[in-house]
């Protein structure tokens, strides 16, 4: 009995010590495991932020917390880590992350001396730069580095430990690793290095903050020039990559440098660029390239703003918009509007008398010809027509525009351009129209999520926009028959602007691949020298557009027009929808009125001698205050003192009566 109690209490002593040791084995490996997952955390944490462009090329690379510049190298060489190697740790393959001799004689000379030998392992090393501890050397320190050296190799391969190493291992000058490193010393990558050139950087290991005169960093900018305006743009919290160009960015910063240098431009100091890639592939358009400053490292002449974000008058440029509008509520391009003087009276309580940019009035025209030689008052008809509440809402709602002022304040100013817009903004918006009605996102880094297209226009009322906008041959009254306007290339379409005393010139135009805007004007607001959109803006767009037409970007897409059908009429064929009711959208905006001047509400200030002419829409017997002063389309009237006025225009087939007011001077 004894005997068996004995063999009993073995038996349950043997079983039971096994459960500490599974629970300590348990413990040790859980602990390790997480202490190696936390030097990979530190690791990747070493990585510069380093954001390229659509091909690859560098854009710009940020310090991390210690102030270096770390790239993850793709692949070391084999002899650089032969040598490595050789040089710090040739036990390196064997042992499990600490040199037992070394630790001995480390802590023996710790004894005597209050301070630890060397010959730490690349582990060893690797742990302690991640962990800080680079200048804290300390018992302490050297314990905690020891166990997390064990943990790693525990858990890791050597071949991703040796990588982590050379990749965070300091060379001086800022540089952390060898990508880094390699390019900085010898504008190399890694695997171009000769023997020579890896051992002198090895050499730097030992003593970083030593770099022999002869190996002085390249001088390679941290920033490159594209970065300017696109990195505040793509928030890249993380490595990116962008969808600009950087070769075709810099290819257009110096067209626009090369033009504001002549003479014909010296009174413009500002200019930029926008280029937008129209994706069909994709539900989202790609920002191809942004330049907000000819020289935005220059400190004068307000070269540091980006001039593509900030908001301007866009001029005419918004006419297409209108026009959209007025063809989605039944106006076609062949309705005949007139381009004559006329008083709107709007919301401020003054009158508002719309002039073209030539200063002449032509009369009855069609809506393609108005919009091709960019008329204001057939603009300013037509945004009455659509209403500018209908406008205002289609501006905030659909397209979700934030004006600076309240839209009430704009009233039909903005058919002639009071409307304020940044140059990217606005030629996102010209997207909608290659993009056949659809609103996309405007991506601006390749790896964002593509977003949702949204309907702006049904397809046709793009395709007609898209039909006068690209009529070269209607434009010629305005712009002539040699023009910037003018490319080697049949499918472009193209709006220009010029706003108030040449304070902004504008050009945008498009293709069924890209969009092309162009602004030029001062950061200070001071007006231009007679540079109009065509004459300013568009002598740089048609350079940027060459450019851009020679590209891989140009995949030489035609317009689609599928909805549009030819109306021959009168000696002239003009285009509309199929199923159009022609007499009735050629005169849907025509103007009843038989007086066509003065205008109801005019104020004259009384001079002697003064004449006031009057001009009706046909033949007319004029009458003011009952008495008949003349007959014709055309009279003019002396007034022979002041006082209140009312006018009476009578015709075969109407009449019309209006008042007016001349008063004194002093009144």
């Amino acid at each position: 009995m004894y005997n068996k109690s004995i063999n009993y209490n073995k038996n349950m002593c043997f079983k039971i010590s096994w459960r500490p040791l599974v629970l300590c084995l348990m413990a040790i490996y859980i602990s390790t495991f997480y202490a190696s997952r936390h030097i990979e955390t530190l690791y990747k944490k070493e990585a510069s932020i380093v954001i390229v462009d659509r091909n690859g090329l560098e854009v710009a690379i940020e310090p991390n917390a210690k102030g270096h510049y770390m790239r993850p190298s793709k692949e070391i060489p084999q002899e650089l880590k032969d040598i490595l190697i050789a040089r710090e740790d040739r036990f390196f393959y064997y042992h499990p992350g600490v040199n037992p001799a070394s630790i001995v004689r480390s802590f023996v000379r710790y004894i005597f001396t209050s301070r630890f030998a060397g010959s730490s392992t690349l582990t060893q090393q690797l742990t302690k730069n991640l962990l800080g501890n680079e200048n804290k050397r300390t018992l302490y320190n050297k314990i905690v580095e020891t166990f997390y050296a064990l943990s790693l190799e525990l858990h890791t391969k050597k071949s991703e430990i040796l990588s982590m190493y050379i990749d965070t291992a300091y060379f001086g000058n800022q540089a952390e690793g060898i990508e880094e490193a390699a390019k900085r010393y010898f504008g190399a990558t890694p695997d171009a290095l000769t023997k020579e050139q890896i051992t002198e950087l090895l050499a730097t290991l030992r003593n970083p903050a030593n770099v022999p005169k002869s190996r002085e960093p390249e001088p390679t900018a941290r920033k490159s020039i594209n970065a300017f305006e696109v990195l505040p743009l793509a928030n890249c919290d993380t490595s990116c990559e962008l969808t600009v160009d950087s070769a075709l960015t810099d290819t257009l910063r110096e067209i626009l440098q090369k033009h504001l240098a002549s003479p014909a431009f010296e009174t413009v100091r500002n200019g930029a660029i926008a280029v937008i890639y129209v994706n069909n592939n994709k539900n989202s358009n790609e920002l191809l390239a942004l330049v907000g400053s000819p020289f935005p490292y220059a400190s004068s002449s307000g070269y540091q703003i980006n001039m593509a974000i900030e908001p301007r008058p866009i001029g005419s440029t918004w006419k297409p918009f209108i026009y959209a509008k007025a063809f989605e509520k039944g106006a076609r391009p062949y309705t005949i509007v007139d381009d004559i003087e006329y008083k709107y009276d709007i919301g401020t309580g003054f009158a508002f008398y719309p002039k073209n940019y030539d200063g002449i009035y032509h009369g009855p025209v069609t809506m393609h010809y108005a919009l091709s030689n960019s008329l204001n008052v057939p603009a300013v008809r037509a945004l009455q027509f659509v209403g500018i509440d209908e406008f205002a809402n289609f501006l905030t709602e659909k397209l979700a525009f934030r004006p600076r002022q309240e839209l009430e304040t704009y009233q039909l100013s903005i058919a002639l351009g009071g409307l304020e817009m940044d140059l990217l903004t606005l030629a996102n918006y010209f997207s909608i129209f290659p993009n056949i009605g659809a609103m996309k996102p405007l991506e601006i880094k390749n790896d964002a999520a593509s977003g949702v297209p949204q309907k702006i226009f049904d397809p046709e009322y793009t395709e007609l926009v898209t039909k006068i906008l690209s009529d070269r041959t209607t434009g010629v009254d305005q712009f002539g028959l040699k023009s910037n306007l003018n490319l080697p290339s049949r499918e472009y379409a193209v709006k220009t602007g010029t706003t108030y005393d040449y304070h902004d010139s504008w050009t945008i135009g498009y293709t069924p691949d890209f969009v092309v805007g162009v602004w030029l004007g001062n950061s200070d607001n001071k007006a231009m020298q007679q540079l109009s959109g065509s004459v300013g803006a568009g002598k740089i767009w048609h350079d940027i557009m060459n450019v851009l037409l020679n590209s891989s970007y140009n995949s030489r897409s035609t317009f689609n027009f599928e909805h549009i059908k030819e109306y021959a009429k009168e000696n002239t064929i003009e285009y509309g929808l199929d199923g159009d009711n022609y007499e009735y959208a050629r005169d849907l905006l025509k103007h009843n009125e038989l007086i066509l001047q003065p205008h109801d509400g005019d104020v004259f200030r009384f001079e002697a001698g003064m004449t006031i002419p009057f001009t009706a829409r046909e033949n007319t017997v004029w009458n003011i205050n009952g008495i008949e002063i003349g007959r014709g389309k055309s009279i003019s009237w002396k007034p022979k003192k002041p006082g209140q006025y009312v006018v009476e225009a009578k015709s075969n087939f109407s009449n019309q009566k209006l008042k007016f007011v001349i008063k004194n001077e002093e009144d």
